[in-house]
């Protein structure tokens, strides 16, 4: 297949047209025409079809630039990682990390990569459910779960974090401390959303589901935190067991903690064809090494 004739397919798809690809790549349309028509009678049937306000992928077309999109990125990542082979990390780093990952967290380690690396940038986009969105853009997806990405992709497990309930011990004194499930009824309660998951239902560590009527449902871990931080609260999140700056050992304490929750790892998942890349691999190293420290 020319990868020049797929990705002038992709663009077209993408924009919605041939002329709104035509801008994006700086081509013809007529250049376009010529190379989509060429994919077509490679692939034997017709990839794009016409449409009141320009043209649409058909079946078939949906299913290459599904697949298609991939072939692009592990071309494109080809030859990053010859270029790469023999010199320092350098160039820029494309993360997507879930929401609400603590910040003192990930200052260090941050910190620690551009101190080895100055050459090496990262850029970070957060998302509330990093595996749905569309990685083609994407060096390293950090996630929580057991699930790897769709595709070709390689994963890491590098921290399995316990997801339980915290409160603040001034909010205990004021309310009362749950001794069984069915006191949480009582309670102001905070749930982590977890992607594809129903915030409402929590698991005992038996594995057994119960439901729940939260007053507060987040994306953002960190936020529910400082919630429980501030007193208003029980909230059931993932905890890596790092401590909050600028807040006593003492302030948060665990709810049940012997009764309700469960364990998640958080995984760094890699498209297989940019294992190699060096930035990559020594992102990856960094991360390990710092987590294990916790």
């Amino acid at each position: 297949m020319d990868l020049e004739e797929l990705r002038a397919f992709l663009a077209v798809v993408e924009a919605g047209s041939f002329l709104g690809a035509a801008r994006a790549l700086g081509s013809s349309r007529t250049t376009l025409r010529r190379q989509v028509a060429s994919l077509e009678a490679r692939a034997g049937v017709l990839l794009l079809e016409s449409v009141r306000n320009g043209v649409v992928p058909t079946e078939a077309g949906q299913v290459l630039a599904r697949k298609g999109r991939g072939m692009v990125q592990e071309a494109a990542a080809l030859l990053a990682s010859i270029r790469e082979v023999g010199d320092a990390p350098s160039g820029t780093l494309r993360v997507i990390l879930p929401v609400g990952l603590p910040p003192h967290m990930m200052t260090p380690l941050f910190a620690a990569v551009r101190a080895a690396y100055p050459r090496l940038h990262v850029h970070c986009r957060f998302s509330n459910d990093p595996l749905g969105e569309a990685l083609t853009d994407i060096d390293i997806a950090v996630h929580f779960g057991e699930d790897a990405p769709s595709g070709h992709w390689i994963s890491h497990v590098v921290l399995r974090v316990r997801e339980w309930l915290i409160a603040s011990r001034a909010y205990l004194e004021r309310r009362g401390t749950p001794q069984t499930i069915d006191d949480l009824k009582h309670h102001e309660l905070f749930a982590w959303q977890a992607p594809g998951e129903d915030a409402r239902t929590w698991r005992t560590w038996r594995g057994a589901p119960f439901t729940v009527e939260p007053a507060l449902i987040a994306t953002d871990i960190h936020f529910i935190r400082h919630c429980c931080i501030s007193g208003l609260g029980i909230g059931l999140v993932p905890d890596a067991l790092v401590a909050d700056p600028d807040v006593g050992p003492d302030v948060l304490v665990p709810v049940l903690p012997d009764v309700v929750g469960q364990e998640r790892p958080v995984r760094l998942s890699v498209p297989g064809a940019l294992s190699e890349i060096p930035k990559i691999k020594v992102f990856i190293g960094h991360v390990r090494a710092s987590l294990g420290k916790l």
